[in-house]
């Protein structure tokens, strides 16, 4: 009998912005567990799953060959989204469980094969910002947001259409803000955004402390990281204001 695959809290949510009936690809799969998982729900989901190294690759196929889905996901091996075909029309992407810089850098490197793409779902480790920059500049619009706690690590997750340009979330005058802290958890500040700025608050003030005590100073980058800090006990400051009604 063919095991029904489990996924961590983190992908659930990922999984969850894919809608029913999609072809996608998974960039970076992660013995495609994820392809796996919407492919076993939903049989009318198509997917490929991308990976760069080899190792990666045989396991993806692996787990695709163990759950019976060689007709449904596809494994590649490739960089990036070089392993979409020019052809083909995927509608939707996911990149998950990598540095924001490298998922900007995949996308801008294969800008070309997202022609048919209807929506980006990413969920950067580190450095979200980078991704809803490169959003916002190539013309996909965050429709939402979310931030999912586990095993000690904050995770953010953004989905994104393409156009819905007369819907963008952000606002000239706070738009840097905005990119920071994602400009729909703005908007719903939950439990895990506050602790995740707690913990990235106590992050800023040792390196701003480090680059305060360097023979070389940086004023300008010292000046920027103090103005995020002071952003985030902003921010931080509405949590207890909250408290304290």
């Amino acid at each position: 009998m063919i095991q029904n695959i489990q996924l961590s809290n983190r992908l659930l949510k990922v999984a969850s912005f894919i809608p029913k009936g999609a072809f996608f690809a998974d960039i970076g799969s992660d013995h495609a567990y994820l392809p796996c998982y919407v492919c076993q729900k939903d049989n009318t989901a198509e997917a490929i799953a991308g990976e760069v190294n080899e190792g990666p690759y045989q396991s993806a196929l692996q787990t695709v060959r163990t759950h019976d889905l060689i007709k449904k996901v596809d494994v590649r091996l490739g960089d990036g989204l070089q392993v979409i075909k020019d052809a083909e029309k995927v509608e939707h992407v996911v990149i998950a469980g990598m540095g924001g810089s490298l998922i900007e850098t995949i996308l801008e490197e294969g800008k070309s094969k997202l022609i048919h793409t209807k929506q980006i779902i990413a969920q950067p480790n580190i450095d979200a910002r980078s991704v809803r920059r490169w959003l916002d500049d190539n013309g996909f619009t965050i429709t939402n947001e979310t931030i999912v706690e586990e095993n000690g690590h904050v995770y953010e997750i953004m989905a994104a259409s393409a156009g819905q340009q007369d819907k963008t979330p952000y606002q000239e005058s706070i738009k840097e803000r905005q990119l920071l802290f994602g400009p729909i958890l703005l908007e719903n500040k939950t439990n895990s955004f506050y602790n995740k700025w707690k913990h990235e608050r106590s992050k800023l003030e040792r390196v701003i402390m480090q680059m305060r005590q360097a023979k070389q100073k940086d004023e300008i980058k010292i000046s920027l990281f103090e103005k995020e800090l002071q952003w985030i006990e902003e921010e931080l400051q509405d949590e207890r204001t909250s408290e304290s009604h």
